[in-house]
């Protein structure tokens, strides 16, 4: 989720879908949300890949990518924020809705990426830094050799951004805009045919880089 360059008041942005549907998270002021079309979008894509998945939100903002996955049915979300009173909101959010199964840690994502385990693998990654800060990139190769098989990335970024670029060792499969944004899926390696087939039923395992930060 991105920061914006102006200041906002306090709003809130509802889950869409899966178990705490039209449950509402708190948006602190300068947050930037997902757009709701995308979200509806990336989430209809998604929907045969999240049960049962391992999530990261690796910009997370509100929280409402991983926590929509929850929702939806995703085994397990870790959400890193490195905004304190941000992160702080993350967890009272986590608290109120009751959801056990998800991680809130206060910290830069690419310097926690850097700190987990060889063994630490993700199916569903959302990467949505800050577009100022061309983080994008950075984030993509951080979270490479840390997706499970089968992995796919969600990324969103400006609009002047192609997402063929990002990242030599990824493909664009699915692709759209809302509002200033563009947004898509990505996968280690695949053709976009291989990687539409990666969603369909019984084909399990997703990445995503979601909401950021636009300073």
């Amino acid at each position: 989720m991105g920061r914006a360059r102006s200041r906002h008041r306090v709003r809130q942005v509802r889950i869409i879908g899966g178990n705490w549907k039209g449950r509402k998270l708190p948006v602190p002021a300068g947050v930037r949300p997902t757009p709701d079309r995308a979200k509806v979008t990336v989430f209809n894509w998604l929907a045969s890949a999240l049960p049962g998945a391992h999530v990261l939100d690796a910009f997370a903002g509100t929280g409402a990518l991983g926590l929509e996955a929850v929702s939806r049915g995703a085994a397990h979300a870790t959400l890193v924020e490195k905004d304190r009173a941000t992160a702080h909101l993350l967890t009272r959010s986590q608290t109120d809705l009751g959801m056990e199964d998800v991680t809130v840690a206060h910290a830069s994502a690419l310097d926690w990426l850097e700190r987990q385990p060889p063994a630490a693998r993700w199916d569903i990654v959302f990467l949505d830094p800050p577009f100022h800060d061309d983080l994008l990139a950075a984030a993509l190769r951080a979270v490479a050799p840390r997706l499970r098989q089968g992995a796919v990335v969600y990324v969103e970024c400006g609009l002047e951004r192609g997402l063929a670029s990002l990242a030599a060792e990824f493909n664009v499969y699915r692709e759209s805009t809302a509002g200033a944004a563009r947004y898509g899926l990505l996968k280690l390696g695949a053709s976009r045919d291989d990687g539409r087939a990666a969603c369909a039923p019984g084909r399990l395992p997703i990445a995503f880089a979601r909401e950021s930060r636009t300073g």
